[in-house]
């Protein structure tokens, strides 16, 4: 984990101040914006709305620096164009003067989004479940055409482990519970990593849960924040949608499914990854908290972060989805 005092992150953003701002998007854009500039909720960039003269809305969205190359968010950007040329409802960034789509200023990338609003759901009717699977299935389609220049590989030896050895080497777990947490992650991983062998891998969304899937009153289903695009198992891009576990959820897989297979086909034999994949999320979900405590002296999302007591929760969590892994085998 990044030390605080040299991460590149640590104070990246102070500079931008609604003049700055609203500059940066006029030059970028080369259109005249009203004052109006709003800060919109984002835990890793620093995210504005924004207005032209004519009151369209757009948002510009800043980078935190160090968390992407600049061919990782190119890629991003290529990936939101590819789909929506093919009229896949995405919010694709907007070309700019200079007939890119990624400014920068210092250190800081950043980008311009259409505003786009809609809202969210928790739970899905059959004809909206068969619509997302639709929906995705599109997206994917896509996503298997070509791979990125330089994005994770959503496989449990690569991307989770970096995590965890990011984790380990920091000095936010209590000294007594190191190895504790090393011998756990590593039962956890070599657990699951084989079952990733046949796995095909494309590009995915990444973190497609319910606030990622906006619906617009009229339209349809929109999907946002591409940040975390991977090269993944493409069910990693619907099991955060379930309503819960593998076997109390197979209503709204079937749906998904019918929808999905319109557009691409499914290998069945990957929803055996959902469980596997819920226990890295839980550990991407640990060094996301760590990324922010290590910048911020604190985590927005767990206020008991670093705790004894945080620690030992994460671990009694993952110790009980490493047991549901194994006798699921």
């Amino acid at each position: 984990m990044k030390d605080s005092a040299s991460d590149p992150g640590k104070h990246a953003f102070h500079g931008l101040t609604p003049d700055v701002i609203i500059t940066l998007a006029e030059k970028s854009l080369g259109a005249r914006c009203t004052n109006l500039c709003r800060p919109l909720n984002s835990y890793i960039n620093r995210v504005y709305e924004l207005e032209y003269e004519d009151r369209t809305g757009l948002v510009i969205k800043f980078y935190r620096p160090g968390r992407w190359s600049k061919k990782g968010l190119l890629d991003e950007h290529a990936f939101l164009l590819e789909l929506a040329d093919r009229e896949i409802p995405v919010i694709a960034p907007l070309k700019m003067t200079d007939g890119g789509t990624l400014g920068q200023y210092g250190k800081i990338m950043f980008a311009c989004f259409p505003k786009c609003g809609g809202r969210s759901f928790d739970e899905y009717s059959e004809d909206q479940w068969l619509e997302l699977g639709r929906l995705i299935g599109r997206v994917h389609a896509i996503g298997a055409i070509h791979l990125p220049q330089d994005r994770i590989t959503m496989v449990p030896d690569s991307s989770t482990r970096t995590q965890v050895d990011q984790l380990l080497s920091s000095s936010l777990i209590p000294a007594d519970l190191c190895q504790q947490f090393k011998e756990l992650t590593d039962a956890l991983l070599s657990e699951i990593t084989p079952l990733f062998n046949a796995a095909r891998m494309i590009r995915i969304h990444g973190d497609c849960h319910f606030s990622n899937l906006i619906y617009l009153p009229g339209k349809s289903f929109y999907i946002i924040d591409f940040d975390d695009m991977a090269v993944g198992p493409p069910v990693q891009d619907f099991w955060m949608l379930l309503p819960g576990l593998k076997e109390d959820s197979w209503r709204e897989i079937n749906l998904f499914l019918e929808g999905y297979e319109t557009f691409m086909n499914f290998d069945q034999r990957s929803l055996a990854l959902i469980e596997p994949l819920r226990a890295m999320r839980y550990i991407h979900y640990i060094a996301w908290c760590a990324h922010q405590f290590s910048e911020d002296g604190e985590s927005r999302v767990a206020p008991n972060f670093g705790s004894r007591e945080y620690w030992q929760q994460e671990m009694g969590d993952l110790a009980d989805q490493l047991e549901r892994i194994r006798n699921a085998s």
